[in-house]
């Protein structure tokens, strides 16, 4: 096999490291500004933490369509087939999570009657009417599916690592060509 097919291409490197800066900056900003009394300042925050996530939802897109024209590198053959389906289900639940995560953010702020202004030029239409009990579940929602994100991601981080130091296999340096031996 040849080393590039062993490496995922340029372009899913960038959308992978990107997304992930994005998401470690919306987690960021979320949990900063959530305890924040009401002010001008919150409300910057709050779209700051708005575009991000429209960002994300934009890049995951791109990343979807990216992953069917560039397909993911395939593990070298030491990985046993538990590993091969537990890689399959996180990284199906990463890119759903992905997905789904700013829409319920979109959701909650539609339902919040605060519309999304996306880098404040574009207003992204409502996706629900203004209503208080379901921006408060909706909002719960958002705060629990960014949970399972969290989750996800750690678990996918530290199946890299463990790949990388303990198998000490190629998977981690697919994603991180520099790594390679």
């Amino acid at each position: 096999m040849t080393d590039d097919r062993r490496a995922y291409s340029a372009v899913s490197i960038g959308l992978h490291w990107t997304v992930f800066v994005l998401i470690i900056a919306a987690w960021s900003l979320g949990l900063y500004m959530a305890d924040l009394p009401l002010s001008p300042q919150k409300l910057k925050y709050f779209s700051w933490h708005k575009w991000i996530g429209v960002t994300i939802f934009f890049l995951a897109v791109f990343r979807a369509v990216s992953r069917l024209v560039h397909p993911p590198p395939p593990l070298p053959a030491s990985v046993p087939p538990r590993q091969r389906i537990a890689e399959g289900v996180s990284h199906a639940l990463l890119y759903l999570l992905i997905f789904v995560v700013p829409v319920s953010g979109w959701l909650y702020s539609s339902a919040s009657g605060v519309p999304t202004v996306y880098l404040g030029w574009v207003q992204l239409p409502d996706l629900v009417g203004k209503d208080k009990a379901l921006a408060e579940q909706l909002k719960q929602t958002h705060i629990l599916l960014n949970m399972v994100l969290f989750g996800i991601v750690c678990i996918h981080a530290a199946a890299a690592l463990k790949h990388h130091f303990l198998d000490r296999d190629e998977v981690l340096a697919r994603m991180l060509p520099f790594l390679k031996k």
